[in-house]
């Protein structure tokens, strides 16, 4: 019987006919009045596991969303499919405010979008006992816990809600949270006997790719010149950059904005629109700062500097494809990048901070470097194991990287490791990666001669290899566990059992070549064709004249209600529609994505525009 309803209210406010993996579970158990934890991936449908529970039960849900211009996307969405939710933050004049309080008052929404700070208000807490809350969610909720990869001391307040809001039921919600994450949010929030629900993170239509970074920008403009017509985001490490490859795009007839903490309170938000509507092709954004979008057809993602962490950079490649269509995420990797941030890493006050955020950094580093499937070390990073040896959508795994015997250098720097710490006084002393370069060039540094290490019998063993070769053996063995990584300030190595092992058995150890440099062409360095060639073996916007026209509707509709255009409809239901090509109201309903309320509001405007095209073609 609750199933019905929940296929009924999905089809009526959201259009769509079956439920993604885990969403109709998780929305049981919300109904039923459990608490719940749910970690599904970036598209995959997290929002509306509380928004149709909303619309099923009395009383208000109160989402505690991290980022404004997130509130007003996802509350735009709801609005145009009908259903009766607010937000209440800093860009509302006092006017708005008051008229939305009074709704509040009235009972007049479904969904409140507040964010935590102000939740979390004296005078706000007094509001709360005076709603009928019947259910709390907690979005991005990874931002509670120190080891998540944004961390937000304000989210820690948020257990208090238990005192204030006793009866009503917490839904805790992410979509990147290692097992570590995952129990330090169930502690933080004060769970109680939750239903837990991990979906997989793998994200199918997605391809990854990660290519040296020499003349950057150029192998940029390469990249996104194939994608001229499609929209994209690009991460950078700082607010200059962002500002310098936005004018520089710009300059070469791109439509790019930037974005950042630095702009003003009015450029920020006005960038951002220019984007979510499709005037703006490209948003340049700071790593450090999260651009809280819902846009669905943003194309690719590129990071132009190296992310610091797993999760950010897997949060932020998944702002791609989210309507499920082909998308591509690639990486500009160098190790001056890796240098940069270890600065910054030792500017940070706390040392529990230094800690967390070198392991985060080394486990970043190890999967730029990989020569294996990217999705399946994604996925093992988040404990999920990838079933396939080829996922065909990675760099590594349709052009494989050539693997050498590198038996000779690796027992060399292994014996350097094991010796430079015997001949250390009492052997506690370890040294870092650059040290024991060092000794394998016969440098003769304050530190080997005082340590004795221009005594060892492999002082001097290694000259025929540079030291960017030995730098990328050395993290290599780390890699494959040859050899340990210290988190603390120096980084410094120490030989593994299975290190040790190797070198008494003289184990064959298989070493795998570096990211292939760039080819040049035109006098210009360019991304590979593996890299610059976009995934979607299908562009609607290029081929479908159509789609084309119903895009082009879609726009005048949107501007209109002054919304994004994927308010209106989503690209995926665009190329449903082209597809179908629907003749009659019936077969306009069956489209994914239209609702009752958006078929009132375009249906027939789009039929018009299909039923126009066929008679001309």
């Amino acid at each position: 019987m609750q199933r019905a309803a929940l296929l009924k209210h999905l089809k009526q406010h959201f259009g769509y006919d079956s439920f993604r993996p885990l969403q109709e579970e998780i929305m049981t158990d919300a109904l039923a009045g459990r608490d719940v934890f749910a970690l599904l991936p970036t598209g995959g449908g997290k929002s509306l596991c509380y928004q149709l529970p909303a619309l099923m039960r009395e009383g208000l849900t109160l989402v505690v969303s991290p980022l404004i211009a997130l509130m007003k996307d996802q509350v735009d969405a709801l609005v145009a499919n009908g259903i009766a939710a607010t937000f209440l933050n800093s860009t509302l004049s006092e006017e708005e405010a008051r008229k939305r309080w009074r709704g509040l008052h009235r009972g007049e929404y479904r969904l409140l979008y507040v964010a935590p700070e102000r939740l979390m208000l004296e005078n706000f807490q007094s509001k709360l006992g005076d709603w009928p809350v019947s259910l709390v969610a907690i979005d991005e909720a990874h931002c509670i816990s120190e080891w998540g990869h944004d961390f937000r001391p304000e989210y820690r307040q948020l257990a208090r809600l238990r005192q204030t809001l006793p009866d009503a039921p917490i839904m805790a919600l992410t979509a990147t949270a290692t097992s570590r994450v995952r129990e330090d949010i169930l502690r933080q929030l004060k769970l109680r006997e939750p239903q837990c629900y991990v979906a997989s993170f793998n994200r199918p239509n997605l391809t990854y790719r990660i290519t040296p970074k020499k003349e950057a920008y150029e192998q940029l403009r390469d990249f996104i010149g194939l994608r001229a017509r499609e929209s994209g985001i690009i991460y950078c490490q700082s607010r200059k950059s962002v500002d310098s490859l936005a004018e520089k795009l710009t300059r070469d007839g791109f439509t790019a904005r930037p974005y950042h903490a630095g702009l003003t309170d009015e450029q920020r938000p006005k960038n951002q629109d220019a984007f979510l509507r499709d005037d703006a092709r490209i948003i340049c954004a700071t790593i450090a700062f999260g651009m809280g979008i819902n846009k669905p057809n943003v194309r690719y993602v590129v990071h132009y500097d190296l992310p610091k962490n797993i999760e950010g950079y897997y949060q932020e490649t998944g702002r791609a494809g989210r309507d499920g269509l082909p998308s591509d995420c690639l990486l500009f990797f160098t190790p001056g990048d890796v240098l940069k941030y270890q600065r910054f890493i030792d500017e940070m006050s706390s040392e529990q901070e230094r800690r967390i955020a070198r392991t985060q950094l080394q486990n970043m580093v190890h999967y730029a470097e990989c020569a294996t499937c990217r999705r399946a070390e994604l996925l093992s990073y988040f404990g999920e194991t990838f079933p396939e040896s080829n996922c065909g959508a990675c760099d590594n795994c349709l052009a494989p990287r050539e693997s050498y015997d590198g038996t000779i250098p690796a027992q060399k720097l292994l014996s350097t490791v094991l010796r430079t710490k015997r001949a250390s006084r009492d052997g506690e002393a370890t040294f870092g990666l650059n040290h024991h370069i060092d000794v394998l060039h016969g440098a003769e540094s304050e530190r080997s001669t005082r340590w004795n290490h221009d005594q060892l019998t492999t002082f001097g063993i290694g000259k025929d290899l540079r030291r960017d070769q030995w730098q990328a053996i050395g993290r290599e063995l780390v890699r494959l566990g040859y050899l340990a990584q210290s988190s603390d300030k120096f980084s410094t190595l120490d030989i593994t059992e299975s290190g040790m092992e190797a070198l008494r058995s003289r184990t064959k150890i298989m070493l795998t070549r570096p990211l292939p440099s760039s080819g040049a062409s035109g006098g210009r360095r360019r991304v590979r064709g593996r890299t610059s060639e976009p995934s979607a073996t299908y562009s609607p916007s290029a081929g479908d004249s159509l789609f084309e026209q119903l895009r082009q509707l879609r726009r005048v509709f949107a501007d209109a209600r002054n919304v994004p255009a994927y308010v209106i409809f989503s690209d995926a239901t665009l190329r449903d529609m082209a597809s179908k090509r629907p003749a009659t109201e019936t077969e306009m309903r069956r489209i994914n994505g239209v609702g009752e309320k958006k078929f009132a509001d375009f249906g027939q405007a789009f039929l018009d525009a299909i039923r126009q095209h066929e008679a001309n073609n």
